[in-house]
């Protein structure tokens, strides 16, 4: 089933219950769903699907983080969209998965001492491995600190 199908009956289930602001975080996502398929003329693969989701959640917490300290109805409007849309997100890696990617990546390169300068070459082996897995700073953080 596609994410398209299960963000539809999930909002239809908020529909159900009255759940106001479930159901226009549920709407936005679908929309976005749905055009981000129109702009490709193609069904979108669960990879694509997932890079929406997390989108619309960054884009939601820059609102969030520009909004001013007294506009606090708009700070909890943003935090319980948040929440909704972390249901259809993919699971994120934690540190140590993280880790152990970057070891991985390091051994296949056969770089047995890391320098700083090694940086370049293991985000570009790292990144597509991780992508839309991690959060880009973790990833570019912990490099950081594995080659430093």
């Amino acid at each position: 089933m596609s994410k398209i199908d299960v963000v539809r009956k999930a909002m239809m289930q908020a529909l159900k219950d009255k759940d106001a602001p479930r159901k226009e975080t549920l709407s936005l996502l679908l929309s976005a769903l749905k055009n981000k398929a129109i702009d490709k003329r193609a069904d979108l693969t669960e990879e694509e699907e997932n890079a929406v989701v997390l989108r619309e959640i960054k884009q939601t917490q820059e609102t969030m983080d520009l909004s001013p300290a007294d506009r606090t109805e708009l700070i909890q409007e943003c935090q319980a969209r948040i929440a909704v849309l972390s249901e259809f997100a993919p699971p994120m890696m934690d540190e140590a998965a993280v880790r152990a990617e970057i070891d991985e990546v390091l051994a296949e390169l056969g770089i047995g001492a890391p320098t700083p300068r090694d940086k370049g070459a293991v985000m570009k082996s790292l990144m597509p491995r991780v992508k839309g897995k991690a959060d880009g700073s973790l990833v570019a953080r912990l490099v950081g600190e594995r080659l430093g």
